[in-house]
């Protein structure tokens, strides 16, 4: 035998010791290693990662699937996937990208026409080619809502931050609009997502990728100023901390530089290049304001009172004050990052203030804040009360070394630790409550929302009878995204955001906005309504000019309807218990009777044009634009 720790010792001696350290490891069983080995499993960074995104994605499909429509609040989902779907088209047949002809009178006309959403379409694009278009999309919702919250997740496990799962279900419950908002078929869920891609690299200081991300960002989603503005801040944390201009402030001041500069790529390499930077400035112009809007726009773009406020958001205020109150200092580097995330969730908490648009980014980044501003304090307590080591004698204090030692004991520990189950245990419960109770609400609010088929009987009769490219007047700019996703053959006249139409033409949106209200139009006005309309919304040019013949309108618009019925300009073409079809006559004739019954159509009905029919996705014509 050699020998051991400098020693040696007789092969007699040696001998015996082998052969019983042989038993000893025969004799062992595997079972202990393999508990220890489960243990160590459920303990791990992948187990709890599969828990929170099991409990994630139980939550957003009970929210998703708690109505079969396009989730939520708006139409506008059914234009993303619509629109998808048509670039997807546009791919196949080599028209890239396609021709939007749908709200000609608008600043979207074929001409000047920006999708500020190119990167999520095309992300879209796998969803929109499922036998039941729906369906698919709403599976694609889903998807995008899940990653966004398992990437704030994944940020929390990344950082080991105490108790990820009790934070989960802060997140998950945090906000009631967050919920509602998550699960619309928009761009917001995606953009979350590179968000946190960007935190992460700015925490990790892998600063040469924050160019192409932010390029990405800028193609996929206008909120990529978000990213600037985060990177920003991190040049802010590292100036405060550094207090000196060294090389970290260098470094941070680059990845401020890159984020720009990848934004800046982003406009320039982009297929709408140079008419996105006037679409995105105008948007701004418009939006961007503490005053009052001048046209009415949609809700998400004005405040919740304040009591709306508070109950909506009531998580992720305490989450706020939780996280101010535990603050300290900025020094370490965990500091460092909580101060950014300090910073970042103040700004949108203020904006989420002023418009509920931002009801997505505020709750989920005041969570990661108390998040990262308590963990120092919660390690602290961990390693005060259960500890197995006692506490040295300088941390405790010269003369209570032998107090540690007591407070330290098995017996102690153990009971700290009983404590902290419970403690822990607690919170859980206490954050679950509104989670369930947030998500409850939410699933009554989703389930309310109109049905799949909503104005697709008014759309399909459009889609049998009027020409490809046909003008018709809508008359609520809302109902535009339902209406393009079942009938994309034709053009409207305003659609997504009414201030696309003011922008382009003021005095033709007030006159719109006054002929689809239709409460202050006198005698003369109305007696003249057709002709109005026929006359002034017109698109095109020369041979290619085209005027509305045909109104949509839904059954909210009453006093237009029976304007319309009064006028003697206007044929009931098509009507069901969601929406009506209007024909203008060429010359003003007889008031229709109020009583004609529901589904009737004019002897146009037995006209079909093939090219224009629907395939049994509902709407997906052959002829779409641009192919």
């Amino acid at each position: 035998m050699e020998n051991i720790q400098g020693g040696a010792l007789p092969a007699d001696a040696a001998e015996p010791a082998e052969q019983t350290e042989v038993a000893e490891v025969v004799e062992t069983p595997d079972a202990p290693a393999r508990s220890a080995g489960l243990v160590d499993f459920l303990n791990s960074r992948a187990a709890l990662l599969v828990v929170g995104a099991v409990l994630i994605g139980a939550v957003f499909w009970y929210l998703q699937f708690s109505t079969g429509s396009l989730c939520c609040g708006d139409y506008d989902a059914y234009y993303h996937f619509r629109w998808s779907r048509m670039l997807w088209e546009g791919m196949r047949t080599g028209h890239f990208p396609p021709s939007f002809d749908a709200l000609p009178l608008t600043t979207l006309n074929p001409k000047d026409y920006v999708d500020h959403h190119f990167l999520f379409h095309v992300l879209q694009i796998p969803f929109t080619l499922f036998s039941d278009f729906q369906t698919g999309a709403k599976i694609g919702t889903w998807l995008f809502a899940c990653l966004a919250v398992f990437s704030c997740y994944w940020l929390m496990v990344r950082n080991r931050l105490s108790y990820p799962l009790v934070w989960l279900v802060a997140l998950v419950g945090s906000s009631a609009p967050f919920l509602y908002r998550m699960n619309m078929g928009k761009a917001m869920s995606v953009s979350i997502v590179l968000l946190i891609a960007g935190l992460h690299l700015l925490f990790e200081r892998k600063y040469k990728w924050l160019l192409p991300l932010a390029f990405v960002f800028a193609l996929t989603y206008d909120m990529f100023m978000l990213l600037v503005i985060a990177s920003f801040f991190w040049l802010v944390v590292k100036v405060w901390s550094e207090r000196a201009l060294n090389r970290e402030v260098a470094w941070a001041a680059a990845a401020f530089g890159l984020v720009c500069a990848g934004s800046l790529m982003g406009f320039v390499i982009n297929p709408y290049f140079p008419h996105n930077i006037v679409l995105m400035y105008e948007h701004l112009l418009m939006k961007v304001t503490p005053k009052d809007f001048t046209t009415t726009v949609g809700s998400e773009w004005y405040p919740y009172s304040t009591w709306e406020f508070l109950g909506n958001c009531g998580v992720a205020l305490a989450a706020m004050v939780a996280g101010y109150v535990a603050f300290k200092d900025s020094e370490t580097k965990a500091g460092r990052r909580t101060l950014l995330l300090l910073l970042f969730s103040t700004l949108l908490m203020l904006v989420n203030m002023r418009w509920r648009r931002f009801a997505e980014y505020f709750p989920p980044f005041a969570v990661l804040f108390a998040a990262f501003a308590l963990d120092p304090l919660i390690r602290r307590a961990r390693e005060r009360y259960t500890s197995r080591e006692p506490l040295p004698a300088e941390a405790a204090g010269a003369g209570d070394a032998s107090e540690a030692e007591v407070r330290n004991t098995p017996a102690r520990v153990e009971n700290a630790r009983a404590w902290e189950l419970i403690l822990v245990g607690t919170a859980f419960v206490m954050l679950a409550a509104p989670l369930v109770w947030y998500a409850r609400v939410t699933s009554q609010d989703i389930a309310g929302m109109a049905e799949p088929d909503y104005y697709r009987g008014g759309a399909e009769w459009m889609n049998r009878n009027l020409d490809k490219g046909e003008l018709v007047f809508n008359t609520d700019w809302d109902d535009f995204p339902k209406l393009f996703f079942y009938a994309p053959a034709f053009g409207y006249v305003s659609g997504l955001d009414p201030t696309y139409l003011l922008d382009k033409d003021q005095k033709l949106a007030e006159l719109y906005g006054k002929l689809t209200i239709a409460r202050d139009l006198n005698d003369g006005e109305v007696a003249n309504l057709g002709a109005t309309i026929r006359e002034n919304f017109c698109a095109g040019e020369g041979a290619s000019r085209r005027c509305a013949r045909y109104v949509f309108t839904d059954r909210e618009h009453k006093d237009f309807y029976n304007h319309a019925l009064d006028s003697g300009w206007f044929d009931l073409s098509y009507e069901d218990e969601d929406c009506a079809v209007f024909r203008i006559r060429d010359q003003k004739g007889e008031p229709v009777p109020d009583n004609l019954p529901a589904g009737n159509v004019d002897e146009q009905d037995t006209d079909t044009d093939a090219d224009n029919a629907p395939d049994d996705e509902g709407a997906d014509n052959g002829n779409t634009q641009g192919n």
